[in-house]
């Protein structure tokens, strides 16, 4: 028998809708019609754009659940040295019962841990879907753009590895390190309502930005051929440092864990205790490059609503804090929606519909392995290469620093290093242009004996190269 599928939406009738919606008092708050888009595409927009980020769900809590979380030594319980017996058995010549320490915490994982490990990643996928849920409402009712918001993929590569350490390895506790997100916070929201963070955005070498978010790429695209939280691809080696990885034992075809058996496939989770974040490294590059993608920016790199966007941004870093998870930020990915057409908050509103819905499909997602988020960070990593063709490369000033920021981040491990190192070579290149349009600028030089070149006149009047060149020395100094 042969089953009819229903007929698609008549075009009237979409007409119909787009035409009612835009001129109801939703229409006009969204700009609908002034921005010259309808609700169906919005839809769309929004759509598209949650497909191409759900991976964040997964993602991100796996790579925030490698910090340890709020797991501790006190989760790990006591072993046999014999793992053939159990405590309670652990008595004969050669055995003795291990007292968790330090230790437990780092492979072979003691399996309290472990278990704990497997709870508290349930927990943080409640905390990103619950962040990027109310970073989207936030976006889309008050700054009425097209973006969506999340845990940022960079930022928290930053709190698991650098801040927090791999199963809390590094020098601040997790909650620690969360309640330096929450105080962070509050600072972005202060300094956006004054105006300041735009500003000092500005000051960070354009290259450094460029480059730092390729750099992120690589970090992450790293830490997915690992064998913790990636495919396996790449190992350590006690020569090369990182070599092409074996095979082990357990990954092989019939003894491979498929995935990992969940409680259930749909249900609506309590939320759990969760905890966890980072300072931020950067959101606003992001804000800036989505709105010039989507043609929102003026001739001074301003657009509408940038004071509301800057201050919702703020807004969700600081709610994701309450909730545990790394800073939330304005997703690369809402370039998607808006190649889609989407033009106003009403795709945000979209993203944070979907985001409601995977509140019921927590067990499924925590289910994910970590080999089948490995390609997922991979594919990231490719994404955020892109920015790399905006660098100057023929002009060495631009392209070391680059390249200095690319390199440190994935090979020490550490966004932080990155940028130092790309903003420290950005100043030693560039530092003898700016003494000299400060010397000159100041009136300090003064005519000499004058080249033969006529380089430098003998009444004190430097010559038309030499002005080009200080002028534009004055220019780097002024920017």
């Amino acid at each position: 028998m042969e089953t009819t599928l229903p007929p698609p939406p008549s075009p009237l009738l979409l007409t119909r809708l787009n035409t009612i919606v835009g001129k109801s008092r939703i229409g006009k708050h969204f700009k609908l019609n002034d921005r010259n888009t309808t609700f169906t595409t919005e839809l769309r927009a929004g759509t598209t754009t949650f497909l191409t980020m759900a991976y964040i769900l997964a993602v991100n809590a796996s790579i925030l659940a490698d910090s340890g979380a709020t797991c501790s030594v006190s989760d790990c319980i006591p072993l046999c040295s014999n793992p053939n017996f159990s405590t309670n058995n652990c008595t004969g010549p050669n055995l003795h019962v291990i007292t968790p320490d330090n230790s437990c915490k780092f492979p072979p994982v003691n399996p309290g841990y472990a278990t704990c490990l497997n709870s508290v990643r349930k927990d943080l996928i409640v905390a990103t879907v619950a962040s990027s849920l109310i970073g989207c409402v936030i976006m889309g009712i008050f700054a009425n753009l097209p973006l969506a918001l999340a845990p940022g993929m960079g930022t928290n590569a930053y709190f698991a590895y650098t801040v927090v350490g791999f199963h809390g390895s590094g020098n601040i506790p997790y909650e620690s390190a969360l309640a330096a997100v929450f105080i962070e916070g509050i600072i972005f929201l202060l300094i956006s309502a004054i105006g300041l963070r735009a500003k000092l955005a500005k000051l960070v070498p354009k290259p450094v930005q460029i480059s730092s978010s390729a750099g992120i790429g690589l970090f992450l695209a790293f830490i997915g051929l690992q064998n913790n939280e990636g495919i396996g691809l790449i190992g350590y080696s006690p020569s090369t440092l990182v070599t092409l990885a074996a095979c082990p034992a357990s990954s092989r075809a019939s003894l491979a864990p498929v995935l990992t058996s969940p409680n259930g496939t749909v249900s609506l989770s309590s939320g759990g205790s969760v905890s966890g974040n980072i300072m931020c490294v950067d959101t606003t590059g992001t804000l800036y490059s989505m709105a010039k993608f989507a043609g929102f920016t003026d001739e001074k790199g301003e657009f509408e609503g940038q004071y509301s966007a800057m201050m919702s941004d703020a807004a969700a870093i600081t709610v994701g804090s309450l909730v545990g998870t790394s800073p939330v930020t304005v997703y690369i990915e809402s370039s998607t929606g808006i190649r889609e057409g989407g033009r106003t908050g009403l795709t945000a509103l979209t993203v944070a519909g979907y985001f409601m819905l995977a509140f019921f499909f927590t067990p499924l997602l925590a289910s994910i392995p970590a080999w089948a988020v490995g390609p997922a960070l991979v594919v990231v990593g490719v994404l955020m290469m892109r920015s790399v063709v905006e660098i100057d490369w023929g002009d060495m000033r631009e392209a070391v620093p680059a390249f200095v920021t690319l390199l440190l981040m994935p090979l020490t491990y550490s966004i932080a290093y990155g940028l130092i190192g790309g903003i420290g070579t950005f100043v030693v290149l560039n530092l003898w242009d700016w003494v000299e349009g400060l010397v000159c600028k100041c009136g300090i030089v003064k005519g000499g004996g004058g080249g033969g070149d006529g380089s430098v006149r003998g009444n004190g009047v430097v010559s038309e190269s030499s002005v080009v060149e200080i002028t534009q020395s004055r220019k780097v100094l002024e920017v």
